[in-house]
């Protein structure tokens, strides 16, 4: 069972296999002799490339699913296999056989287009799913791995004893530290927001779990919209990055915590406290309580970070701009323009705010950024380099950053588009940023 957990989808054999399935298959699903086969393969890919298009457009537009556009390298990717779909509808229509002599090759020929048919759709789903970069393994899929993370235990708890605060130019790790990090989860309850979230993460670095232990600075992170926590852990490989850190820092890392702003993967709060939900007072009340309650950490907020991908991100400068005496440092990973439930922005201030523009546009980080100055505050930007739409969005919250006195480092992530590489590539960069505010020496 291990075996098949350890699977990875998107490099290795299967990657492979998918490839020459999804070849063999639109090959096999194209060849034919004659004009009108051409022609009507021709109108099978229009028709592909104008369904997906109808249907993106309703999603963004009449059903207000999407906030932003699909990817381009997404949306061909649909078109691929609703035109492999398309040619199979043409291929058992061509195969259809009233002759009993001639049913068994209408049966083989039927199966056969099938086959083609799904190895077309695989290699479109592994493309599409490693364009987002989500899930690697199978394990990550199933979800199995996040399954087996054990709840916080009494022994990582916060001590009666208050911590020592790090002293990092002198801190030495002592004798049996370990060397990876450990990752738990808990359930932060919505005390004072009454929101109900799903679990949270922690990981816990090494210098946290020696004796004495320290009081680390924190890092809050959000993950994208769709999603959940867990994302962060599949996709971010969110554990094996901060043990790399922690490793060239003597063990030494932030405390991370990632947290829950939707309640459900398909819900959107905005990051904000509206008709939807009370999600602001939660991020910026009921969590920072719950971690300075239960876990050892560095009770001055200047250490503490805010972070995310996408919605994340977006949700992380909320936080930032909103909320500088709980969150002094933001790390925004292809951040939105700002919260958006629907492409039309006008759907978004209805939903949450009951067509209230006026107080919707006082919550954005934008505005926020053009009446308050944020001097000793900072912002880590970070986009795909092949996102054109979320660099644009990077470029000009970066700039309203500056001009309100954050200390501002924006990067492109090389070779990435609107994915979950963008977070997890662009990572250490931002460690590296914060880092240095945080005193936390190489």
């Amino acid at each position: 069972m291990d075996l098949i957990a350890d699977v990875h989808l998107t490099d290795g054999p299967l990657l492979w296999v998918a490839w020459t399935a999804g070849a063999v298959g639109l090959g096999w699903l194209l060849w034919a002799r004659g004009r009108r086969w051409v022609l009507s393969a021709g109108a099978a890919l229009l028709l592909a490339a104008g369904a997906v298009a109808v249907v993106h457009w309703l999603l963004l537009y009449t059903f207000s699913t999407l906030p932003e556009s699909l990817p381009r390298e997404v949306l061909a990717w649909f078109v691929a296999m609703v035109f492999a779909l398309f040619l199979w509808v043409l291929r058992l229509w061509k195969l259809r056989q009233p002759s009993p002599l001639k049913s068994r090759g209408a049966w083989r020929g039927r199966t056969t287009a099938t086959a083609a048919m799904l190895g077309v759709c695989l290699l479109g789903a592994v493309q599409i799913n490693a364009y987002f970069g989500l899930n690697h393994t199978v394990s990550d899929l199933m979800g199995t791995a996040v399954a087996r993370i054990q709840p916080l235990e009494a022994g990582l708890k916060r001590q009666p004893v208050a911590a020592a605060p790090v002293a990092l130019n002198a801190w030495q790790p002592p004798e049996g530290m370990p060397s990876d990090g450990a990752v738990r989860k808990a359930v932060i309850p919505g005390t004072d927001s009454g929101f109900s979230s799903r679990e949270a993460y922690i990981y816990l670095p090494p210098a946290y779990q020696a004796t004495p232990r320290p009081a680390l600075p924190v890092l809050v992170l959000f993950s994208g919209q769709p999603g959940g926590p867990s994302d962060w852990l599949t996709g971010g490989a969110l554990r094996s990055r901060m043990d790399r850190f922690a490793e060239d820092h003597e063990g030494v890392a932030p405390v991370v915590v990632v947290v829950d702003p939707n309640g459900t993967a398909s819900a959107n709060t905005l990051c904000m406290d509206s008709r939807i939900a009370n999600a602001d007072t939660f991020l910026a009340r009921d969590v920072p309580r719950w971690i300075e309650q239960t876990l050892d950490v560095d009770p001055d907020h200047r250490q503490w970070a805010a972070g995310g991908f996408s919605f994340g991100a977006t949700c992380a400068l909320q936080m930032g701009t909103r909320h500088p005496d709980v969150y002094a440092s933001v790390l925004a990973f292809s951040s939105e323009r700002e919260p958006a439930l629907a492409k039309e922005r006008q759907k978004t201030v209805d939903a949450a705010f009951g067509g209230d523009v006026a107080t919707f546009d006082r919550l954005t980080p934008l505005s926020i950024m053009q009446n308050t100055r944020f001097e000793g505050h900072a912002i880590y930007f970070g986009a795909g380099s092949r996102d054109p739409e979320f660099l644009a969005y990077m470029d000009e919250l970066s700039a309203a950053a500056g001009r309100a006195g954050f200390t501002v480092q924006a990067q492109p992530v090389v070779n990435t588009g609107h994915s979950w590489e963008a977070a997890s590539k662009g990572l250490p960069a931002a460690l590296d940023f914060v880092a240095a505010r945080w005193g936390i020496r190489p």
